[in-house]
């Protein structure tokens, strides 16, 4: 596996600038050949956060709920996974079974003991599969709008969900046109939700913009996402699961989603669904619910 270099850490629209009060950020060495970008925040109280992007995201849309778990005194990390954000770029190694193990390995490198692992859409599916695979380390996870993501239900076969759900094209817009596209459709969001959003992009000498997800990687990891299937994990999860669903008043895809949380709730020993009404980035435009939500969890006793 060779790390591709094709992610300029230092430059374009992704780089994180100057890092706020008690925010930290650095490449970290978790493989010979692969550095993973990470953010951290200051705190001191458990349990710690380790919060995972979802697909074609990247570390920074998670900055408003950070913020606010660090206000609370908890100390927090957030990544840029494998071919995403400032992160490497590897040709291989999207599947559940390596980006598990990314995690895990980010976990050891800084030194993080007994967190929550928060993720969100595909991130949720990632923290629900480490969760199988080693959740005797952590103290909970948590899933937002994410997790219980069963996309055979929905595509029985894989070219019909690569026909839906493949990326569009993006192609010669510049930085200016793209935030004011993202802030006439999300009026609501708050400025570290849509400069998250931009990060997910590099500037180009022609001063447009192109993914940080390069779009064979993309369709790496959707087919991972498709050929992962929840419920055959649910029997070997033992720690605590907090679900926050997204109802985004898509009738059809919330139908499905509470329909897979419904399966979850009942096969889970110990687990929580919160609905949030809003868009599938809930962290991104409800940075407060988010984290008020993850912060009752811990006050309450639900994570140990």
């Amino acid at each position: 596996m060779t790390a591709g270099r094709d992610n300029d850490v230092a430059g374009g629209v992704g780089r994180p600038g100057p890092a706020t009060a008690g925010t930290t950020d650095s490449l970290v060495t978790v493989r010979p050949s692969l550095r993973l970008a990470v953010r951290r925040w200051d705190g001191a109280a458990a349990p710690p956060f380790v919060l995972v992007h979802g697909l074609a995201s990247n570390a920074r849309l998670w900055d408003g709920v950070a913020a606010r778990l660090s206000d609370a005194g908890h100390p927090v990390i957030a990544f840029d996974q494998r071919g995403h954000g400032r992160s490497d770029a590897p040709d291989d190694g999207y599947d559940f079974p390596t980006v598990t193990a990314d995690l895990r390995l980010v976990l050891e490198r800084c030194e993080i003991e007994r967190p929550v692992l928060v993720g969100q859409s595909w991130g949720g599916n990632v923290v629900l599969e480490a969760a199988a695979r080693w959740g005797a380390r952590l103290a909970g996870v948590a899933a937002v709008d994410g997790g219980t993501i069963d996309l055979q239900h929905r595509f029985p076969t894989w070219r019909a969900c690569a026909e839906q759900l493949a990326p569009p094209v993006f192609d010669g817009v510049s930085r200016a046109e793209f935030e004011r596209m993202l802030r006439t459709r999300h009026p609501d969001w708050p400025d570290d939700g849509i400069a998250g959003t931009l990060a997910n992009f590099a500037e180009q000498p022609d001063g447009t913009l192109r993914p940080r997800l390069r779009r064979d990687r993309h369709m790496l990891i959707l087919r991972a996402l498709w050929e992962h299937r929840p419920p055959r994990r649910y029997d070997d999860i033992a720690t605590a699961v907090l679900l926050i669903p997204a109802d985004t008043g898509d009738a059809m895809w919330t139908s499905d989603k509470r329909r897979d949380v419904d399966t979850a709730m009942r096969a889970l020993p110990m687990s929580r669904t919160e609905w949030l009404t809003g868009d599938h980035d809930l962290h991104a435009q409800q940075p407060d619910a988010v984290a008020a939500t993850l912060l009752r969890a811990v006050a309450d006793g639900f994570f140990g």
